[in-house]
């Protein structure tokens, strides 16, 4: 195994890890985020592309995608 595909798999495990644990922490404000927005409207297309809260669908599908990269570069560095 070179040098080069060490650093591979390590930066696929912290690119998984983070969006796993950026998507949690999403969906760990998301509560906080819909009451600071209050009753700010969200126009349905264009202009402001803000979300007043993260989708949780979108959020939850993220944190799986992340959290299978980890395992997955993980288990290719534990194995090696």
């Amino acid at each position: 195994m070179s040098f080069y595909d060490e650093v591979m798999r390590e930066l696929v495990l912290a690119l998984g890890g983070a969006l796993f644990l950026a998507n949690g922490l999403a969906l760990v404000r998301r509560r906080s985020d819909a009451r600071r927005a209050g009753t700010r409207r969200v126009p349905a297309h264009g202009g402001d592309a803000d979300l007043p809260q993260a989708p949780l669908a979108r959020t939850v599908t993220y944190m799986l995608i992340g959290l299978i990269v980890a395992v997955w570069a993980l288990a290719s560095i534990v194995t090696r």
